[in-house]
């Protein structure tokens, strides 16, 4: 292959009057824009498809002539117009940050995240966890928020999924072509690529950064894929998830160090740094070394500096799902860095990759590592929360479980960006201008009771015929690129019906999601389906990662059962799931169905996609489902068991979703009056827009990140800042001399005042208690009455109650405390006393992982 000693671009020539379209196709608004999305299939319907929904490269391939054409097409170009000045308002009119926040700084917040799913045609993300991380973006638009995106630049990106005749996934890697992508290269003041240098064992690694816009927020792309690089570095960010735990641990160091050193030479210094999952966690390291560098502190400052001003969000709910490094791994990529920028001893640095400090690590967790490093630690879902806490409770010794400092927020979809046209043309008509600003306003949603029924279920069937269309369409191009029959061409034609009960299921094959469960009993479920008349369809769709032979397995049974004579029109694989698959499923289906083993989805966010279209939800209680389900909303599968015998549970389970599908969603479907309307089922439908669509939203969950996390976060660290770092700095000596005291700090004695026999409804109880300090003072601690009612066990409610500090006896320098019980509820109950680090930076006063018992 020859060698190019020279490289150009070539970008499309746009007439004079076509110029707007340029900025128009760089920012990714038009991806929840549908008047932009309806104005690229105008210039070319069948381009728009054949290039993957993406105008950059249709603007390229486009010919002159058309575009020469549409130049002097006034209708054309007032539509352009129209998109253009929508787009210019959106990005100037005054945003919800804006209106109600101050705080000083423009992109003080920096997410980062392995993969962003913004729109089908930018393939760097493989699922839920890139689709959440683009909504995020997306939502963070809306509201204004102060906030940068950083993610790596995938060349190859996920896998293309293709189907061999006898159903085994096969997987296809297509290069993407940046520059023929909404997507530009970053320069510097010279004009030339943005060039970032990481030192990497024995060598060094040249990054370059891309930018999309999304709206008012940018999002930095990391690629290594540059001339500089050997041909191996060159294909560190060629392939998400793909590689060994070598490209694993190299993907990590760019996204995190090389993050943060990316922000920096644009001058971008975040405040506040959030990582979605633990991937992007080494960029906690990055920023102490950035403290100590610029701001002379020592290691201990500078990670009680950044302590506040970091978030770490999980996603995962089981151990194996975390990114974990064997210790000689890291030592290869680390070792010069720990000593030589971090100067610290190689103990400090392998505690820092684990939240177990009792022994010595034999691996680098890097969910322990983000734990030990960012102030703010959540799960996905009100359950997830709970799980976490389980997961790692391990390393809160001593603390009770409902205290752990792991909070939760339950995850959220950007509605317009799941939403069909269709539908929101409809919802705009009632719900107005309020529900298109803030998909999150209850108010708004509640004007769903005014809608007619006619109207919503004849926007939902438009749905349900069009995706109908578009898996055969889908089914006809698959059987032509395996060569089908003509035969097997002509059927495709007559798959599924436009007006049976359609069942989706779509997302990642793993294991614990049971794709398989509904075919547990294929002759009840094929009598289910082959009613002649209350018919019902499955329409499924997912990739399995490629190592993943199980679950290939699973597509594979599916495949088989689908090709029955009796199923082969009512149940259809769609191959090579995308968001664009995504979008026509969860606009079209009428039941969302997930049957997750409980408690193994974190969130899941597929069936939140449903609600603003109109589609209902059967799920297990697992994930968001757990907190949102109630009886006229949608249906559930069991009630909230987990099961030790796998096998029995799916037995279980599966006869659950088939008594379901027949004795409640079939006869509600199907019960229709004179009108042909099913008004009980589109009862349920408004049920569910109105009181799930405000809550399970991205813009309510992005605001509760900000005002729980991003926000307090900010003004912890501008605190620390103060009087340049020296509130850090005391701060820091402040941790010091408790730890150095501890193990002083201990109960003398406690005495219950005033007891006589047992006490009445109403009374208080006092307790008084006496306690040594060492060289601390009452300042530095919170006495704390800790109790709850003895037959509730450790899981049961418990309460605790500050004790004032009412004196101290000098000899023995000790401290006397008293509190007292409000008896407002009537049985046993049982009391201990607790003694907790206080200061005002602290998040919680578990954080610190000191905590005194009465009687220990």
């Amino acid at each position: 292959m020859a060698n190019y000693i020279g490289r150009f671009n070539v970008i499309p020539s746009l007439p004079e009057k076509l110029e707007p379209l340029r900025e128009i196709v760089y920012n990714l608004f038009w991806t929840w824009n549908h008047d932009a999305i309806e104005l690229f299939r105008r210039l070319d319907r069948k381009l728009w498809e054949d290039t993957h929904h993406n105008p950059v490269l249709m603007l390229g391939k486009i010919s002159q002539d058309r575009l020469n054409e549409i130049a002097n097409d006034d209708s054309f170009i007032s539509h352009m117009n129209r998109v253009s000045v929508h787009l210019n308002v959106y990005l100037e009119e005054k945003s919800w940050y804006q209106k109600n926040y101050k705080y000083n700084g423009d992109k003080f917040i920096a997410y980062f995240s392995a993969e962003f799913g913004l729109t089908e045609c930018l393939q760097v993300y493989s699922g839920g966890l890139g689709v959440l991380s683009g909504d995020h973006l997306k939502s963070a638009s809306d509201l204004g928020l102060p906030l940068v995106g950083i993610g790596l630049c995938y060349k190859e990106g996920y896998f293309q999924q293709y189907l061999t005749n006898d159903g085994w996934q096969q997987e296809r890697y297509e290069l993407t072509d940046f520059f023929n992508q909404p997507i530009s290269l970053v320069t510097n003041k010279d004009n030339k690529p943005l060039k970032i240098e990481m030192d990497f064992p024995g060598r060094k690694v040249v990054l370059q950064v891309w930018k999309i816009q999304v709206g008012r927020i940018p999002l930095f792309l990391l690629d290594t894929n540059v001339t500089e690089n050997s041909e191996e570095d060159r294909k560190i960010t060629r392939t998400l998830y793909g590689g060994n735990i070598e490209t694993r641990i190299q993907q990590e160091i760019v996204l995190g160090i090389g993050g943060i050193r990316a922000l920096d030479a644009m001058n971008i210094k975040p405040v506040v740094c959030h990582m979605n999952e633990g991937h992007s966690a080494f960029l906690s390291l990055e920023r102490i070394r950035h403290l100590i560098k610029n701001n002379n502190l020592s290691f201990d400052e500078a990670k009680d500096i950044g302590f506040y001003s970091n978030v770490f969000t999980t996603h995962t709910p089981v151990p194996a799902g975390i990114d974990i490094f064997p210790n000689d791994l890291v030592e290869r990529y680390f070792g010069q860095y720990y000593r030589n920028e971090l100067k610290i001893s190689d103990k400090i640095f392998y505690s820092l990759g684990t939240i177990i400090k009792e022994k010595p690590a034999t691996n680098f967790n890097m969910a322990h590592l983000a734990m030990n490093m960012a102030g703010f630690v959540n799960g996905v879902s009100k359950l997830h929360g709970q799980v976490s806490k389980k997961m790692w409770m391990s390393g809160f010794v001593d603390v009770p479980f409902n205290e752990i400092p792991i909070d939760y927020i339950t995850n959220g979809v950007h509605t317009h960006s799941h939403l069909s046209n269709d539908m929101q043309e409809l919802l705009y008509r009632y719900l107005g201008e309020k529900f298109m600003q803030n998909p999150s306003d209850k108010e708004a949603w509640k004007r769903i009771d005014e809608m007619p029924d006619e109207e919503l279920w004849r926007t939902h069937e438009r749905r349900r015929e069009r995706l109908v269309a578009f898996a055969r369409n889908r089914l006809i191009k698959q059987i032509s690129e395996r060569g089908g029959s003509a035969s097997e061409l002509a059927f495709a034609k007559e798959v599924l019906d436009v007006q049976a009960l359609t069942i989706g299921f779509a997302r990642r094959f793993a294991t614990y999601k049971r794709a398989t469960l509904i075919f547990k009993d294929v002759d009840r479920l094929s009598n289910i389906l082959s009613n002649p008349d209350f018919p019902v369809q499955i329409i499924i769709a997912g990739k399995a990662h490629p190592k993943d032979e199980e679950c290939k397995k699973l597509i594979q049974e599916v495949i088989a059962i689908s090709k029955e004579p009796h199923l082969k029109k009512k149940i259809v694989f769609i191959e090579n799931y995308d968001m664009n698959i995504a979008r026509y499923m969860v606009a079209g289906c009428d039941v969302w169905l997930n049957n997750p083993r409980r408690p193994f989805e974190a969130s899941g966010t597929s069936g939140m996609k449903v609600i603003a279209n109109g589609g209902l939800n059967l799920s297990v209680m697992d994930g968001w489902w757990d907190e949102a389900f109630t009886p006229n909303v949608g249906w559930r599968i069991g009630n909230r068991e987990e099961y030790d015998d796998l096998d029995y549970q799916d037995e279980v389970e599966s006869r659950l979703i088939y008594e379901t599908i027949e004795k409640e969603l079939v006869p509600i479907f199907y019960n229709r009056g004179e009108d042909k309307l099913p008004r009980n089922w589109i009862s349920i439908m408004k049920n569910s827009m109105k009181t799930l669509g405000s809550e399970y939203n991205s813009h309510r969950m992005v605001e509760e990140y900000a005002k729980k996390f991003y926000f307090e976060s900010y003004e912890k660290r501008m605190n620390l800042m103060k009087n340049n770092w020296e509130k850090g700095k005391e701060f820091s000596r402040w941790k010091s001399i408790l730890y150095e005291n501890w193990n002083k700090v201990k109960f003398i004695s406690v005495t219950e005042e005033e007891k006589n026999g047992d006490l009445k409804f109403g009374l208080k109880y006092p307790i008084l208690a006496e306690v040594e300090l060492g060289e601390l003072t009452p300042d530095d601690v919170e006495v704390q009455i800790y109790y709850g009612k003895v037959d509730e066990g450790a899981n049961g409610t418990k309460y605790s109650i500050t004790m004032s500090h009412v004196g101290k006896k000098t000899k023995a320098v000790k401290y006397t405390y008293r509190g007292q019980i409000e008896c407002n509820d009537t049985g046993q109950f049982g009391f201990t006393l607790r003694i907790l680090p206080k200061h005002p930076q602290l998040i919680n006063p578990f954080e610190l992982g000191l905590i005194r018992w009465a009687g220990n």
